[in-house]
C-alpha cells in the first residue's frame, strides 16, 4: 500500500486522458476486454469509478531532468514494484470495478534496457499468466533495446514515448541526459511496426496485433520559451511523419526549485494548454494547418477567443457561408459547427432546404455561428460583418473553460484521498450531481 501511494502520486504528471482506441473482445479464457471509446480519464478518489490505474513501475531514476519530481537529485520517498505486485494490483482493482485498464510508465532503474525488461515481464505476466485482456497503455523507454520495445508492442494496446519538450534546445538545457534522436528512434520503430503489422493482418487474419491503438506522445508546455506557433508546428510534423494518434500537452508545474525553470506567478499555464488542445483538434479533424492558425508575426494564441473563432475573425472575407450549398470542408471552418453537425447538415440538405430552426436541432451552436452563416441567402439577424462587432458578441458568450477558477485542476486525485468524509453534506450532493 505504501508503494501504491508513492508510485500512483509520482505518475500524476504523465497525461493519459484519452479513449482507448482499441477493440479487444474477451475470448472466454481471461478477464476484461477493451472497447474503442471505453477509457476516458485517470483517477477518481471520491467513490466514483476509476478508469485507469495510472502508475509508475518505479520512481527511481538515473536522470536528473530539472523539471521532474522524480529526478535523481531530489530527496523524495522512493519505491519500486515487482512484476507480480503490479499484476496483482491490476487484477484486483479490475475485479472491484475501480479501473478499466492500466497505464504504466516508469523512471529509469539502472539503464533503459533493464527498465524496459521489467515492464515487459509485467505486461507478459499480466497477459499470459493472469489472463488480463483489458486495455494496457505503456510508456516506452527511449534508449532501450529495440527488440524489447517490439516485444512489448505485441502485448499492449497503445504505446507512447514522451517528447518531453518541444525543441532539442530546450531538451538539452533542462534534460541534459536525454537526446532528441534517442526519443525519435523508438517512435519510428513503433510506426514501422504498426505499418508492417497492418500488411501482415491483411494477409493473415489471426496474426498478433502490434500496438493496435497506435502511439502518442507528450510535450511539457511553458517550461521553455517556445511560442505557440513553434509548438503547434512540432505537433503537426509529428502527426505527418510518425502517424501519431495523439499529442498531449501538459502545462508546466513547478515542482522543483531550479534557476533554469521559469517562475509561475499566475500558476500553471492551463489556458495556454487548453488553446493548444483546441488547435490540435483543428489540425486533426477540421483540415487546418499550423500556418493558417499562427505565424511568425503572430506566434501566440488569443487568450480571449478559441483558435477557430480567432481564425474566422481574421478571415471575414470567407464569410458568410451558405449552409445549403457550402462544401463540407467549408462548413467545418464555421465557428459553432463541429464535425458531427457538419456531417448532419450535408446529409439533411439532400432532402430539404435547411433553415435556422433546423440547424439548432442538428446541433449547431447558433449563438456563435449566426455571424458567419446564411440560410437560403439570408442571415438570421441583421448583423455587421465587422471584426470588432463580432468579437464583442463572441466575448459576451463567455466561453466555458475546462478548469476551475483557482486553476488547480492539474492536480490528479489520489486513491488515498478521503474527501467524501470531510466535506459537508451539501458539498457532497453537489459533487455527486456534477
Amino acid at each position: 500500500m505504501e508503494k501504491l501511494e508513492i508510485l500512483s502520486d509520482a505518475a500524476k504528471y504523465d497525461v493519459a486522458c484519452t479513449s482507448s482506441g482499441s477493440e479487444r473482445k474477451n475470448d472466454g479464457t481471461g478477464i476484461g476486454n477493451a472497447v474503442k471509446a471505453g477509457i476516458c480519464h485517470s483517477f477518481s478518489s471520491d467513490g466514483r469509478c476509476i478508469s485507469l490505474l495510472k502508475i509508475l513501475f518505479t520512481n527511481e531514476c538515473i536522470y536528473d531532468c530539472k523539471y521532474c519530481i522524480n529526478r535523481r537529485s531530489n530527496d523524495v520517498p522512493r519505491a519500486s514494484f515487482t512484476p507480480d505486485e503490479l499484476c496483482r494490483l491490476t487484477i484486483e482493482f479490475y475485479r472491484r470495478n475501480y479501473i478499466e485498464g492500466l497505464f504504466l510508465s516508469s523512471g529509469i532503474l539502472y539503464n533503459p534496457t533493464f527498465t524496459m525488461g521489467l515492464i515487459y515481464q509485467t505486461v507478459y505476466k499480466l497477459r499470459n499468466e493472469y489472463r488480463f485482456q483489458g486495455y494496457i497503455h505503456v510508456k516506452a523507454i527511449p534508449g532501450a533495446d529495440p527488440e524489447l520495445i517490439q516485444m512489448v508492442g505485441f502485448l499492449v494496446d497503445r504505446m507512447s514515448i514522451n517528447l518531453e519538450l518541444p525543441t532539442a534546445e530546450g531538451l538539452s538545457r533542462l534534460a541534459p541526459n536525454k537526446h532528441r534522436k534517442t526519443i525519435l528512434a523508438p517512435m519510428r520503430l513503433i510506426q514501422n511496426g504498426i505499418v508492417s503489422n497492418r500488411e501482415e493482418l491483411a494477409l493473415y487474419r489471426n496474426a498478433p496485433e502490434f500496438v493496435p491503438a497506435g502511439q502518442s506522445t507528450q510535450m511539457i508546455i511553458g517550461a521553455t520559451p517556445e511560442n505557440d506557433y513553434q509548438i503547434l508546428t512540432v505537433a503537426e510534423k509529428l502527426y505527418q511523419k510518425f502517424d501519431l494518434k495523439r499529442v498531449f500537452y501538459s502545462a508546466f508545474v513547478r515542482v522543483n526549485e531550479d534557476r533554469e525553470l521559469p517562475a509561475l506567478p499566475g500558476g500553471p499555464p492551463l489556458l495556454r494548454e487548453h488553446r493548444l488542445y483546441q488547435a490540435d483538434w483543428l489540425l486533426r479533424f477540421y483540415g487546418f494547418e499550423a500556418k493558417e492558425l499562427l505565424s511568425e508575426d503572430r506566434p501566440d494564441f488569443n487568450i480571449l477567443l478559441d483558435p477557430k473563432a480567432d481564425w474566422a475573425l481574421r478571415h471575414l472575407e470567407e464569410f458568410p457561408v451558405e449552409i445549403n450549398r457550402a462544401p463540407y470542408e467549408k462548413l467545418l471552418r464555421v465557428p459553432g459547427i463541429g464535425v458531427k453537425s457538419a456531417r448532419r447538415i450535408v446529409q439533411a440538405r439532400r432532402s430539404s432546404q435547411l433553415e435556422f430552426q433546423h440547424l439548432k436541432k442538428i446541433g449547431v451552436v447558433l449563438r456563435r455561428a449566426v455571424y458567419f452563416i446564411t440560410c437560403n441567402g439570408r442571415m438570421m439577424y441583421s448583423v455587421k460583418i465587422e471584426e470588432d462587432f463580432i468579437t464583442r458578441q463572441l466575448l459576451d458568450c463567455k466561453e466555458r473553460l475546462p478548469f476551475d477558477a483557482d486553476g488547480a485542476t492539474y492536480r490528479q486525485l489520489s486513491l488515498f484521498d478521503d474527501r467524501r468524509f470531510v466535506m459537508g453534506q451539501d458539498q457532497l450532493i453537489r459533487q455527486v450531481i456534477s
